[in-house]
Order: C-alpha cells, then structure tokens, then sequence
C-alpha cells in the first residue's frame, strides 16, 4: 500500500525517464490525473489517458523527450509531504530553478502551477517541484 500516492507518481515519471521507457502505467485517481493533466500544459508529459472500467482503472501518462533522446523531466522534489504539509500563499511562490522548472500547488481552484496560482491571486498546497 502505497501512503504517498503523489510521492510514487511523480517517482516513477522521474525513473521511466530515466530509461527512456514510452509511457508509464499507474493506478487512477482523480488527484492523480489532475496533476498529469498540468504537467502536459507545462510539456513535462505529453498527454494521460484514463483506462479501464471500475475498480481496474489505470492512467496512462506518456513521456516527451526532447530531440537528442533526454528526458524533459530532469529532477522532482517532493515539497508537502504526509507527515510535513506545506502551504504557501500568493506572495510565497517563487521561480523554481530561476524560472527553469515549475512548482505545482493544489489549490481551491483546482492543481495549478506556480504561475497560474499567481496570476489567479490563490495559494494551496505546494506538492512537488519539477525541471
């Protein structure tokens, strides 16, 4: 049973990277596909695809590299963990990586980046950076 299931998604986006692996299969949940969802805006993922029925539902999350074959997902650091919940608010969120990488939040308004959080004025959660 996995206690962190954004801990192990965005791990195991980092290590099918890592391996030049396609796609990455996962089990589903609407957090989950949230989050997938705005790494495909950012270009870090290329697009996730729910699949399945019921209770064998699984998400498809295939990866972008770029022309000489590496990953567009370089590093991710886990921010908000279970036991340590981070929040920030509009004037809290900083560039990640001078502006290289992008920090994902969850927010009232649903999961967003850094950017977009401060453009529409809400703070949340800061769940994990990505470069």
């Amino acid at each position: 049973m996995v206690t962190d299931p954004i801990g192990d998604f965005i791990t195991r986006l980092s290590n099918a990277g890592a391996v030049h692996k396609e796609s990455v299969e996962l089990p589903y949940s609407k957090l989950k596909h949230a989050v997938a969802d705005a790494l495909v805006k950012t270009g870090y993922v290329s697009s996730a695809k729910m699949q399945g029925k019921k209770v064998k539902k699984t998400l498809l999350v295939t990866l972008t590299y770029e022309a000489d074959g590496r990953s567009m997902i370089r590093g991710v650091k886990r921010v908000s963990k279970p036991g340590r919940r981070l929040y920030a608010g509009t004037q809290e969120i900083l560039p990640v990586k001078f502006g290289k990488g992008k920090l994902i939040i969850s927010t009232p308004k649903g999961i967003l980046t850094g950017e977009e959080a401060k453009a529409a004025n809400v703070g949340g959660e800061q769940l994990f950076k990505i470069w």
